[in-house]
């Protein structure tokens, strides 16, 4: 089994919602375990700014599948939850935006998939979420919360529990 991290975010519809059926399809559709969820924050947007701000959580799960039929499961529950990435602006709104983040310490460098993310230490809004479950974890030999001390947490709020 691999212990991997996967960022979750939206901004159109019932995000948090969203989420909550999300995970649930996350956990069968990989075979696997929920081991950790973040609670939710409402974040800026990244990238195209003049949109509605996002939600952002991050989860850990074990899963058996391989790195590469993870990513094209997240991606076929993205569909469901109606994202057309083919159609899609870049950095646009949606309603479901799942992120491989870390697979175990493997590293991939390929064209359609690079581990961990690439731009995981560039974003705050996966960072926060994340050192809530993972502050230890090691990323390419930096730590979820070192990383994170060393980045602007502006307009980053956690939102209350749900029920």
């Amino acid at each position: 089994m691999a212990d991997v991290l996967i960022a979750l975010g939206g901004n159109i519809g019932d995000v948090r919602a969203t989420f909550q059926k999300a995970i649930s399809n996350i956990c069968g559709m990989t075979q696997g375990s929920l081991l950790a969820r973040s609670s939710d924050y409402v974040t800026p947007p990244w990238g195209e700014e003049q949109q509605p701000r996002f939600i952002n959580a991050c989860i850990e799960i074990d899963t058996s599948l391989d790195p590469h039929a993870l990513l094209f499961t997240l991606h076929k529950i993205e569909a469901k939850f109606g994202r057309d990435r083919r159609q899609e602006t870049h950095w646009g709104p949606r309603t479901l935006d799942l992120d491989l983040i870390a697979y175990d310490d493997v590293s991939i460098q390929k064209p359609e998939l690079t581990l961990p993310h690439p731009r995981l230490f560039e974003r705050a809004f996966v960072l926060v979420p994340l050192a809530e479950i993972a502050p230890d974890r090691l990323i390419s030999g930096r730590r979820v919360a070192a990383a994170l001390a060393g980045l602007s947490t502006a307009g980053i709020e956690r939102l209350p529990d749900l029920g």
